[in-house]
């Protein structure tokens, strides 16, 4: 049975190669979805140029005039709640939200490690991979999972690997993980959009069947 179609708002900070993914895959009939809204967090950005290429609603909420994360976010989720998506996919977005208890549960993110190593504060783009590779590790990968109040915290979702190789840089590693980060978050959503993630404390099941309304 076909799912029932999932409307998605997309948040960025660059140059939007995961909301890219989004719509190739949309486009594609791959994901039964509708990006209804997309966010940035900062003027200038190429992500915004791919919503507006592909019809998307696109605004601005520049994190920089803001003193502290809580108006930033009273904005960011006006413009979600206006919105009404069933689902908010952080894609890249690197300003710290304040989520109200109305979206925990439905707001997911992609990170380019293997959390909880590798992640936090200041731990975004080449800066991971940077690391990965000074920790001489073997394996890397990365994780989707929902997003509460600290950084790279929520409840794991689910992950996927790939192997560190002798001799790559942060370029090559990180174009090894995005392969992944391509079939990852499609994963996500598609289990979210058919009501099969179930979060329980710390852990996320995903079940074998509906447990409830997916949206």
């Amino acid at each position: 049975m076909t799912a029932q179609l999932i409307t998605l708002t997309v948040l960025a900070s660059g140059s939007g190669t995961t909301l890219q993914n989004l719509i190739d895959l949309i486009a594609a009939g791959r994901l039964n979805a509708r990006i209804v809204l997309f966010i940035a967090s900062r003027p200038g950005i190429k992500a915004i140029d791919r919503a507006r290429l592909a019809g998307i609603p696109a605004h601005i909420v520049e994190r920089k005039p803001y003193t502290s994360p809580e108006p930033f976010s009273d904005d960011v989720f006006k413009l979600i709640d206006a919105a009404n998506p069933d689902l908010v996919c952080c894609a890249g977005w690197l300003s710290k939200l304040v989520i109200p208890a109305r979206w925990l549960g439905r707001i997911m993110n992609i990170h380019p490690a293997l959390l909880p190593k590798f992640g936090g504060k200041g731990m975004f783009g080449h800066h991971v991979h940077e690391a990965v590779l000074a920790h001489g590790c073997k394996v890397s990968g990365c994780t989707v999972h929902f997003v509460d109040d600290q950084y790279d915290a929520g409840p794991i979702i689910l992950q996927r690997t790939c192997p560190v190789l002798e001799g790559d840089t942060p370029d090559t590693l990180a174009a090894r993980v995005f392969e992944e980060e391509k079939l990852a978050y499609p994963e996500a959503i598609r289990l979210f959009q058919n009501g099969r993630l179930k979060i329980q404390g710390r852990r996320v099941e995903i079940t074998e069947s509906p447990h409830a309304p997916a949206m």
